[in-house]
């Protein structure tokens, strides 16, 4: 294995440690569930045979040891583990996190190992997990590795980049050997005999089959070339991406320790109380989750210390006597932000003031005064503490100053929030160093960027004529409601006016609780990237998210969908308030049709709803109220013209508007369709969707 020997077994180990402790709590939520048991023997087994690869006995005995409480209950028929077993496989479990973090420490500390090792594999289990604790809180491994080391994964991918440099410099050659042809060309006609001319004495033969052999050899490694370096451009972005991607951690990576130090804390402390956590799939730099995990874990051990009240108490509130701790990751912009709440009994403003008071930290006339926020404030400056007791969990005011400490060193910020009775919130907001997201390219006012896929709702085409114009800009009719509307281009062209344009391609796009359209010349597809933030000395937008990086290695802006929002609110009238519409009746037998129609109209923002029959659309017309019918001519039974004087004579259907939508251009057709009473004749052939949304709109208003 080289110089390190333990190198791949460092990354194999930690991520069966992670399985094994995840199965394990999976297993203790479903005692009979024999594959969990199965599925944890396998892990067990791989583990020690690694270990004993290696020549690492402790953890070997350790994962042998965990195979002896599991075999037992693997059988159909055969009892469930006990929740001793489950405490004794979780501290065999410590154990050998405890030995392989020992792999890399002094030879006093692994001297040490090797002689509680020598005292049996019960003795190893007892001590580490005796020490589990304390090496959890000081030194649990950081997040160093993916299968690869992250400096190895950095190396990757500046390679991946300077190829991409040497990719481009090829392209350029290519352009000079362009040039090199040409010449052989004009050298070749120079050579040439031209008719009627006197000339000199004619090349020798040879010379000019080695002019014309020069100017094939040339084409020839042109053409070659050109292809090799379309697939090596090709072949290097792909590679890029991936290294970039490898640098980057799924959030969910955490979880796993979290949900382990919320069951030990409740069973510490007597308590019932479930995990849950959301937003494991955002990926983001792996030297930000190390200290982003070391806060979550202060986190979610307070929230069941300090927050979840013992069953009685939950019980004589109303709760269910499972308290409920839930830790949420998501992306906000340029910022992450990690959320930890639970269900408990909030912050004790009482314990908090009287606290303050003890230490110092206010006066007695001063503490009654101290709002929320203040109280807040000191829980969060550290060596403050509600716990009448100092334990294992709680009692020396630690916690909440690590999570302090975690996001000021990232740059970021802390806050909580608290409701008396109802529980508490923990936010840790921190900037951005690398993430990754699904994005939708767009070209405007000559630049390429790139909008978060995930805050893209629809898009649609819009014509210019289609928004409604104000005093303040324009805005998107969309869905009954109007849109506040800002062509992209504006903003990329830093406020250039727009040249005259037919349509945009509209993106409607939601941030928080408000949505908002945006025009761009053309949309140019999707893909995973990853967002880079800008520099420090770079003055950037609001609506800027951050860069990531096109195929030639060069930066492309990704903008922030919540800087967009207020950009186009400060563009664009207020929105309108909702218009309430009736909905449009689409009668056609054709699936097409019907199916294009409703597109056509939904984009509009109308609600749609679709008839394959005259008869059909008559059942519905009497049992609902429509605004317009939207009618074929040529249907089986009952065509176009009779529905349509069939409605013209029902008083209650007689005030609804009917357009005939047909491919009958006959004068006769479209002088019958008129005296049944449709108020518009469409023909197909000569079909314009602006013209025909302007007939709707003038019929409903």
């Amino acid at each position: 294995m080289g110089r390190d020997k333990y190198k791949y077994f460092r990354v194999e180990a930690r991520e069966l440690l992670d399985g094994l402790s995840r199965g394990i709590l999976e297993l203790e939520r479903a005692p009979g569930d024999r594959a969990v048991v199965a599925r944890l023997l396998r892990l067990a087994h791989t583990l020690k045979g690694a270990a004993r690869v290696v020549q690492l006995p402790a953890i070997a005995e350790l994962a042998h040891a965990a195979e002896d409480q599991l075999a037992p209950h693997r059988d159909e028929g055969t009892p469930p583990l006990p929740r001793e077993g489950i405490d004794a496989l979780l501290r065999a479990v410590d154990g050998m996190a405890a030995r392989l973090a020992e792999v890399d420490a002094p030879p006093a500390a692994a001297a040490a190992s090797s002689a509680s090792a020598a005292a049996g594999p019960g003795a190893t289990g007892d001590a580490a997990a005796a020490e589990a604790p304390r090496r959890a809180a000081a030194g649990e491994p950081p997040y160093q590795s993916l299968r690869v080391d992250l400096p190895e994964a950095d190396a990757l991918l500046a390679s991946a980049l300077e190829a991409g440099v040497q990719a481009g410099a090829l392209r350029r050659g290519l352009a000079a050997l362009g040039h090199a042809r040409e010449l052989t060309r004009a050298l070749s006609d120079q050579l040439a005999p031209r008719h009627g001319e006197a000339e000199p004495a004619p090349p020798p033969a040879r010379l000019r089959g080695l002019v014309d052999e020069l100017a094939r050899a040339l084409g020839s490694v042109q053409r070659s070339l050109s292809a090799r370096a379309d697939r090596a451009e090709r072949e290097i972005a792909q590679l890029r991406g991936a290294a970039e991607r490898l640098r980057l951690v799924p959030a969910r990576a955490v979880f796993g320790a979290l949900q382990r130090a919320t069951r030990d804390a409740a069973h510490a402390l007597g308590r019932e109380v479930a995990f849950e956590a959301s937003g494991g799939e955002v990926r983001i730099d792996a030297h930000l989750l190390t200290p982003v995990r070391d806060a979550l874990l202060h986190a979610v051990r307070n929230a069941v210390a300090h927050g979840i009240e013992p069953a009685p108490e939950r019980a004589a509130r109303g709760k269910p006597p499972a308290g409920r701790v839930r830790v949420e990751v998501e992306r906000r912009g340029a910022t992450l932000v990690f959320r930890c709440r639970d269900d408990g009994r909030g912050v004790d403003a009482e314990a908090v003031r009287a606290a303050a008071v003890r230490k110092g930290l206010a006066t007695p006339a001063e503490a009654p005064a101290l709002a929320p926020a203040a109280l807040a404030a000191l829980l969060l400056r550290g060596g403050l503490s509600t716990s009448p007791a100092v334990n294992d969990l709680a009692g020396r005011g630690v916690g909440l100053d690590v999570v302090r400490d975690s996001a000021t060193r990232l740059g970021g910020t802390a806050s909580l929030e608290s409701e008396p009775g109802r529980g508490a919130t923990l936010e840790l907001a921190v900037p951005l160093s690398l993430s990754s997201v699904r994005a939708l390219h767009v070209e405007a006012g000559g630049a390429v960027a790139s909008v978060p896929l995930e805050a893209v709702e629809r898009t649609v085409h819009v014509w210019p004529e289609r928004l409604a114009q104000g005093p303040g800009g324009a805005g998107l009719s969309h869905e009954g409601e109007v849109l506040p509307f800002l062509p992209l281009g504006r903003l990329l062209r830093d406020g250039g006016a727009e040249r005259p344009r037919r349509a945009f391609a509209a993106l409607v796009v939601r941030a928080g609780g408000e949505r908002v359209a945006l025009g761009a010349d053309r949309l140019l597809g999707t893909s995973e990237i990853v967002v880079h933030p800008v520099p420090e000395h770079a003055r950037a937008e609001p609506f800027v998210l951050g860069a990531a990086l096109d195929g030639e290695g060069q930066p492309r802006l990704v903008l922030d969908p919540a800087g967009l929002a207020a950009a186009a609110r400060a563009a664009a009238p207020p929105p309108a308030p909702r218009r309430a519409r009736a909905p449009v009746l689409v009668v056609d037998d054709s699936l097409t049709t019907r199916m294009l129609q409703q597109s056509i109209l939904e984009s509009a923002g109308y609600e749609v709803e679709l008839a394959v029959s005259a008869e059909e659309a008559l059942d519905k017309a009497r049992r609902r109220r429509f605004g317009l019918f939207l009618v074929d001519v040529e249907m089986p039974g009952m065509d176009g013209f009779e529905f349509v004087r069939t409605t013209r004579a029902d008083p209650a259907l007689a005030v609804t508007p009917a357009i005939l939508v047909t491919s009958r251009a006959a004068p006769e057709d479209r002088r019958r369709g008129l005296e049944a009473g449709a108020r518009a004749y469409v023909v197909k052939s000569e079909f314009d969707q602006q013209k025909l949304l302007a007939q709707i709109e003038e019929l409903l208003a």
